[in-house]
């Protein structure tokens, strides 16, 4: 993750691991963290219903109260961190979705509506994850490296899906189904104890880093100190974070649709076993993974080369949305599972562009409110969560087939994509 500085500073004839690098190893650290805490119960419902006979309403009212606290903090959980600093916010928002992942079995034995509650306050958790890391990001990460560090951010997102889904089921057979949110929950303590030990808000805090790294930083980060008042008409007024926003919304439909209904689709429609559907569903994830962090560097690349920060981000955006189109359209005809594999790695793999598109502009065009422009975002961005596989359901219920779901997420991505290229830019707009 280097631009045109050097990765290292020589100190003393060795060379010093760059501190900015350790702070977003940390923040894909807690996405990881996030994302398996969020993911494990989709596995373990699976043997929580049987044992307390849940009905599927039961287990579907679990399952999506979780958003219920991830939308309703999402905003304030920006506004905080911009006030009090992101490495307080996020590091008390670890901690607390760990303590009630390790809560959730003592809630399940208790009642259904305490489980409920437990995961509500989980999701209240799990919002400020992001608004907080980009609170550190416009600190810690210069404007040549953005795209890789923020692709790196993203990809916890797989990575910690991938992991969730491959490890649930064989600690809920051999350890019992508590025993995952035990173990998952304490890796949160774990990561908790580093982030506090390791982690500064300001880098000119940091004792560890090196008076290179320091003048590095100084050059564009956000200043410490008095905090203007948030400029929320300047805010709300401007295209270009409506543009942000639409964007945020249209690129998580696929996201979420595929999140949600992937392996149904692969024992549903085409036939698998239910491991088939399994081992298939994760290839579209690690693709994701890979393009993700490739883009990242494509992106920066192209910034190093002297192309302006809003033709990468509309180029990058436009090829992710616009080519995950293309992928859903294809496999909307497609009867074959090793076809419609293909198809899906291509979606998700292509839809990872929008990581070095919209998801990095939030620092471009207000490096100064970047938490509080993506709580406010992504808020927009999790409604697919709900309508999105919700309206999926009805259509595969309506159609018999997935066709129609994939139309409709094509659509959306194009409706996207025009409006990124008519009203984004990747010029500071909100000082």
């Amino acid at each position: 993750m280097t631009g045109t500085e050097t990765t290292a500073t020589t100190i003393a004839g060795t060379k010093r691991w760059p501190r900015r690098y350790t702070m977003v190893a940390l923040c894909f650290g807690a996405v990881f963290v996030c994302y398996i805490d969020r993911v494990n119960i989709s596995v373990a419902a699976l043997a929580m219903q049987e044992e307390f006979g849940w009905s599927e309403t039961d287990k579907g009212l679990v399952m999506s109260s979780f958003f219920i606290g991830y939308m309703l903090f999402m905003a304030p959980a920006g506004w905080i961190a911009n006030r009090i600093g992101g490495r307080i916010v996020l590091g008390l928002a670890v901690l607390w979705w760990s303590i009630m992942t390790i809560f959730t079995p003592a809630a399940v034995f208790l009642s259904l509506p305490i489980l409920i509650l437990a995961r509500i306050a989980m999701g209240l958790g799990e919002a400020a994850m992001f608004p907080s890391a980009y609170s550190i990001f416009s600190r810690w990460v210069p404007p040549s490296e953005r795209s890789r560090a923020v692709a790196l951010l993203l990809s916890g997102i797989p990575l910690g899906t991938l992991f969730a889904l491959t490890t649930s089921g064989w600690i809920v057979s051999t350890y019992g189904w508590p025993s995952v949110f035990y173990i998952f929950g304490a890796l949160g303590f774990v990561w908790t104890a580093l982030w506090f030990f390791q982690a500064h808000d300001d880098p000119a805090d940091d004792p560890r880093i090196s008076h290179d790294e320091r003048a590095l930083l100084e050059e564009f980060a956000v200043p410490e100190g008095e905090k203007p008042p948030i400029p929320w008409r300047k805010i709300f007024s401007s295209k270009a974070v409506w543009a942000l926003l639409i964007n945020h919304f249209c690129s998580k439909w696929v996201f979420y649709m595929l999140l949600a209904w992937l392996p149904s689709y692969f024992r549903g429609q085409l036939g698998l076993s239910i491991t088939s559907a399994g081992l298939y569903s994760a290839a579209p994830w690690m693709t994701m993974f890979i393009v993700g962090n490739l883009s990242g560097w494509i992106a920066d690349g192209m910034v190093k080369r002297g192309l302006s920060l809003t033709a990468v981000r509309k180029i990058m955006q436009t090829i992710g949305l616009v080519g995950s189109a293309i992928f859903m359209l294809l496999a909307s005809g497609v009867d074959t599972a090793g076809i419609a594999v293909l198809y899906m790695c291509g979606a998700l793999g292509m839809a990872a562009f929008t990581w070095s598109g919209f998801v990095p502009n939030h620092l471009d065009i207000a490096p100064r409110y970047a938490d509080v422009l993506m709580g406010i975002t992504n808020t927009a961005g999790t409604v697919p969560g709900i309508i999105g596989v919700m309206i999926t359901g009805w259509l595969v219920d309506t159609t018999g087939t997935f066709a129609a779901a994939f139309m409709l997420g094509a659509a959306i991505n194009i409706v996207g994509a025009i409006v990124w290229l008519l009203f984004a830019t990747g010029e500071r707009v909100i000082d």
